[in-house]
């Protein structure tokens, strides 16, 4: 599933994507609108096209991402109105030697506004991760 739909600028530190709010996917309901708790799911995307990136950069295979949790989602309005076009940008803040990383990420459109802390995983090498979990 992916809901995003174009990039617009990353740099080492962050990444700034574009999407517009889709009335045929599975979080849109009859009255043509996403509840705004699929932000979440928009900020997770926004880090994985972020990492996917850094890794294409290194030579590296796109691997598996694990959103961990979240701190502090505030948003403006209860649901995102179809056809809207919102700006999400994700900022790394934390990165630490367990490949765990936090990212402060911001969701901006016409009269709406959101934000939130997200904590990921970010394996080196997901299928060695996974193996080792028994899955």
């Amino acid at each position: 599933m992916v809901l995003l739909d174009r990039v617009l600028d990353v740099s080492d530190n962050h990444i700034l994507v574009e999407l517009n709010v889709r009335d045929d996917g599975l979080f849109s309901s009859v009255d043509q609108h996403v509840p705004a708790w699929v932000g979440l799911e928009y900020m997770a995307q926004a880090i994985a096209a972020y990492s996917g990136y850094h890794r294409k950069c290194r030579g590296e295979a796109i691997g598996l991402g694990f959103l961990l949790g979240t701190r502090y989602f505030q948003c403006s309005v209860g649901s995102f109105p179809c056809g809207t076009k919102l700006t999400v940008r994700a900022e790394k803040i934390i990165e630490a030697a367990n490949d765990m990383s936090v990212f402060d990420c911001t969701i901006a459109g016409q009269n709406i506004k959101a934000s939130s802390k997200l904590n990921v995983l970010l394996p080196q090498d997901s299928k060695k991760f996974l193996a080792g979990k028994g899955i």
